[in-house]
């Protein structure tokens, strides 16, 4: 058995996936975006610097554990801190700015398992590193939308907020402090943790008790508290969305679960996936590379979870077309044709894609399979073709047969199949 909270990927659900990310690869580097693929473990210092170690992943989720050297690793559990600690290891910084980057991958993290949420998951990660325009921020917000319309998901809405810059969230903290703490005994005990290291986690809990204690406190919004360089940012990254005509929603009770955003902050839901109807989401984080010992590197990007956007996919009734099967099945009617049909199909392949059975099987029994495999062509090797080089092929859409020697098979299937 598959350990709790992970799953094998094959068939439909793999070719799902392979789609889901081939389609983001495609807007993505329309975009001018560099592929990058980082290692699935960093030293653990990387997320807890970057994520910060007041958020549910560096404190609860993290799988981490210790090399024969000592050494505190982790699986990542999110891809924007590792990719931020490429851009400064390799010396992206002297590149034409801004630097684009995407990743797709496995993702680790100890939660309780559910619909939509996993162990080991797989997110689509984009990056543009080296800019404080709010042009880039618009831009993000475009492509995560842009990716999941081109997947044919119409029941989006995309959500815009902004966590302000690290003075406006000093005050909104102190706010939180001053409103929170007389009541300090009716929160939950994480957010009584959070309380303490920083309260605007306190708005992301996931605990019905926080929830009502927010709401019967009637707390002000973080975009109550924003200065006017944040206001401004944001103003104009609106302007841009709505001069793209991307539809979206001020969200003021919108809060990023990581440390390290700062500005913007957007994600984008689904109507009919429920508790999880995220399926993406990203913001801007201009301080994360100083805390991860670089020089100021501003950056904004997002990540989108491929499980959770296949079953928004599902939920649109979408299908993927009927995978194909081999163009030829060959079929070796004698025990001495069977190594043949192997050497035939090598000579078939790369170009064409050819199977073969490893025992005899009579004609009607070989046509089944041929069926029960999709494959367009059945091939025949029998004594007779053996003696004379040839191959027998029929097409199993119309019957019509054809004999060949087996030098011409690839030229006539490359014809046939065109």
């Amino acid at each position: 058995m598959a350990v709790r909270g992970t799953k094998d990927l094959f068939g439909k659900e793999l070719r799902l996936h392979q789609h889901i990310v081939a389609t983001a690869r495609r807007v993505l580097e329309a975009a001018g975006a560099l592929e990058l693929i980082t290692p699935v473990f960093e030293e653990t210092q990387v997320f807890e610097k970057g994520v910060g170690i007041s958020t549910d992943i560096v404190r609860k989720e993290m799988f981490t554990f210790q090399d024969r050297g000592g050494r505190s690793l982790t699986l990542r559990p999110e891809g924007t801190a590792a990719m931020v600690r490429a851009y400064l290891e390799h010396g992206m910084k002297v590149w034409p700015q801004p630097v684009r980057l995407w990743m797709a991958g496995p993702m680790f993290r100890a939660e309780r398992p559910q619909k939509g949420r996993y162990r080991q998951f797989h997110q689509v990660n984009y990056e543009a590193l080296g800019s404080e325009s709010p042009i880039l921020d618009a831009e993000a917000v475009v492509l995560l939308y842009e990716s999941l319309k081109e997947l044919g998901l119409r029941r989006l809405t995309v959500k815009l907020s902004s966590v302000g810059d690290p003075k406006d969230r000093a005050r909104y903290n102190a706010y939180l402090r001053e409103v929170l703490s007389p009541h300090r005994e009716a929160l939950s005990q994480d957010s009584q943790e959070r309380l303490e290291l920083n309260p605007m986690r306190i708005l992301d809990s996931k605990s019905e008790q926080d929830q009502a204690l927010l709401k019967e406190l009637n707390i002000r919004p973080m975009l109550d508290f924003l200065g006017e360089e944040a206001k401004a940012h944001l103003k104009a990254v609106e302007r841009h969305l709505e001069r793209l005509s991307v539809p979206y929603e001020l969200d003021p009770t919108l809060v990023r679960g990581l440390d390290y955003y700062v500005r913007t902050a957007f994600e984008v839901h689904h109507a009919e996936i429920g508790a999880q109807s995220a399926l993406g989401g990203g913001g801007r984080y201009d301080g994360l590379s100083e805390l991860l010992g670089g020089p100021r590197v501003p950056g904004v990007g997002f990540a989108f979870g491929v499980e959770r956007v296949a079953l928004a996919l599902e939920a649109e009734g979408f299908g993927l077309p009927e995978e194909k099967g081999p163009d030829v099945y060959l079929i070796p009617l004698t025990e001495e044709a069977v190594a043949e049909t192997f050497y035939l199909a090598e000579a078939l392949r790369p170009r064409i894609r050819a199977e073969y059975a490893l025992s005899p099987k009579k004609p009607g029994k070989g046509v089944e399979e041929a069926l029960k495999r999709k494959a367009a062509f059945v091939g025949f090797l029998g004594e007779d073709e053996l003696k004379t080089g040839e191959v027998t092929l029929k097409r199993l859409a119309t019957g019509e047969q054809v004999r060949l020697p087996q030098t011409e098979a690839l030229g006539f299937l490359l014809s046939a199949l065109a």
